[in-house]
């Protein structure tokens, strides 16, 4: 009898490993069926497979990591692609597409790696990258106000590029000079000038684009639905966007910044009241952020702190006149303000010292890299000041976790809801983002600051927006759930949906619907299908 049992157990054994083995063997068949499909699909002027990296390739993993910004998504268990493809070429995207398509496999789409949750290039279906980052062609043309920019490029290469051909003008974008164009401008993007110009997608002309059939197209073959869900409702839903014609916008030659600090002692609760009442109404070319954050005094106290941080599109003194009249409770004072150009500016919001040559801005690495959580809000109606002194106790309580305020109005108040996918505009006094950063590698750091950040979101919820809860897409929130690739109940993925675009979720679910009907562009949180267009029984 115990011969018999160990028999069967070996028998049970043998065939768990052959059909391991078996799997093995059909996935790496699959793998070169899918090389192949793409080398077939190669045109002979501008040949694909020196931007094929398979799991084999000796530089696959340096590829692979040289543009993952969210240490959580650089572990040894993080899931890999099977197959990395560095378009060199719109060919290229073409031939990802009609194989991705052909193979049933799922296609991530990487521009800069800023995806606050890794959802550009981390999968747990089989999957391949399509990385864009060698598509980073700028071309500035003055005379006309404008510029072609490859969604490969990032934010600094494009401020660097203008900068070069012009002082008095810039582009309203994010201050973070490694974020990629691609996902920045699809997920309509924000900068410091925002309350002058709008949100980056607010200022986009044109696009290049291949679509779910690898056809390449531009605002005029695509058609003016399509050009409307990729300013602002994330192109990787939609089509793989090449690139962007922007327009560019008038700055003066000398802008002027400044940071100003005050703890709970130095009056900042009275100075923070006074800023939620005046920054949404300040003149358009004034933006001052607001950091917060717990600190430790000499005496090893903890306090919270408040940060002031401007742009203002003029000089030192005209701004002191403002705020001497609008927001006199901060005291800034001429010694605060320091009178700069525009591209120097970006350096100053980066935290790069001012004397920097402009060039740090064609950077791609960041100067550090961590393990991040990020949520989002948006506040309707100032918070009463009891209101902000229970929340200084709260996140004295929590200690790491921290909030940027970023101010709406001007001209986020006057673009209509409507007018692109990203709908947060009137009404909104200012947009809230938590951030947890740490350096601790493993699965306990990361449930613990990710927990810290979660109470702290959960604490403020009587203070901001309802019914829904707005967020923004461009800060990526796994909480917010997933449409678990486009199967997921059409009511599900409507709730998330709403948080993000609000009234114009509808009309970026139909053109989906009619651009990709079979669902090839799909990610954990991407637009849906209307449900009788869902097909449970596919791959992906």
């Amino acid at each position: 009898m115990g011969k018999l049992k160990a028999v069967v157990v070996v028998t049970m054994i043998s065939t768990v490993l052959l059909s391991i083995l078996w799997r093995a063997t059909l996935h790496l068949e699959d793998n070169e069926s899918f090389v192949r499909c793409l080398l077939d699909h190669s045109h002979p002027s501008h040949p694909i497979s020196s931007a094929i990296y398979t799991s084999k390739s000796s530089s696959f993993s340096s590829v692979l990591e040289s543009y993952i910004r969210n240490l959580r998504f650089n572990e040894s268990s993080t899931p890999k692609p099977f197959l990395i493809l560095t378009a060199l070429h719109e060919s290229h995207i073409q031939a990802a597409v009609t194989c991705g398509k052909s193979h049933g496999v799922q296609m991530k789409i990487r521009s800069g790696g800023h995806d606050y949750e890794g959802l550009s290039y981390v999968s747990t279906l089989p999957f391949f990258l399509l990385d864009m980052f060698n598509l980073r062609s700028i071309d500035v043309d003055i005379e006309t106000e404008t510029a072609w920019v490859q969604t490969g490029a990032t934010l600094g290469e494009v401020f660097y590029r203008i900068a070069e051909k012009s002082k008095t003008h810039g582009f309203p974008a994010g201050v973070c000079p490694t974020v990629g164009v691609g996902g920045h401008i699809s997920g309509a993007g924000y900068g410091n000038m925002m309350r002058k110009y709008g949100v980056s997608a607010d200022n986009v002309l044109d696009a290049l684009i291949i679509d779910a059939n690898g056809r390449l197209l531009d605002r005029q073959s695509m058609g003016e639905d399509l050009f409307w869900a990729i300013r602002g409702g994330g192109g990787a839903s939609f089509a793989v966007v090449l690139a962007y014609k922007i327009k560019l916008v008038r700055v003066p030659e000398t802008v002027t910044v400044f940071q100003v600090d005050r703890t709970l002692e130095e009056d900042a609760t009275d100075i923070v009241d006074q800023w939620q009442h005046v920054a949404y109404n300040l003149p358009q070319e004034l933006f001052i952020r607001l950091m917060l954050d717990v600190v430790v005094k000499s005496s090893g106290e903890k306090t919270l702190r408040a940060s002031f941080v401007s742009l203002f599109l003029g000089d030192s003194e005209s701004l002191l006149a403002i705020m001497k009249e609008r927001f006199p409770k901060l005291g800034l004072s001429k010694s605060d303000c320091i009178e700069t150009s525009w591209v120097k500016s970006v350096l100053f919001w980066s935290n790069i010292p001012l004397e920097t040559d402009i060039q740090v801005l064609l950077d791609r690495t960041p100067q550090t890299l961590d393990y991040l959580k990020r949520k989002s809000d948006y506040v309707r109606e100032p918070i009463p000041k009891a209101g902000l002194e229970s929340l200084w106790k709260k996140m004295m309580e929590l200690e790491k976790p921290r909030m940027y305020f970023n101010p709406y109005g001007g001209k986020m108040a006057e673009i209509a809801a409507e007018e692109i996918p990203f709908p947060h505009r009137a009404g909104n006094l200012w947009k809230i983002q938590y951030l947890a950063n740490w350096n601790e590698a493993g699965i306990e750091a990361a449930n613990r600051y990710i927990d810290l950040t979660r109470k702290l979101h959960e604490f403020m919820t009587p203070f901001v927006s309802k019914n829904p809860r707005q967020a923004f897409l461009n800060y990526r929130d796994a909480d917010l759930g997933s449409s678990s690739h486009g199967k997921a109940s059409y009511l599900e993925a409507r709730l998330n949906g709403m948080r993000w675009f609000m009234g114009n979720f509808d009309r970026l679910v139909q053109i989906k619907t009619e651009v990709d009907p079979t669902n090839f562009f799909s990610y954990e949180q991407s637009i849906p299908l209307l449900p009788h267009q869902v097909h449970l029984d596919d791959d992906i």
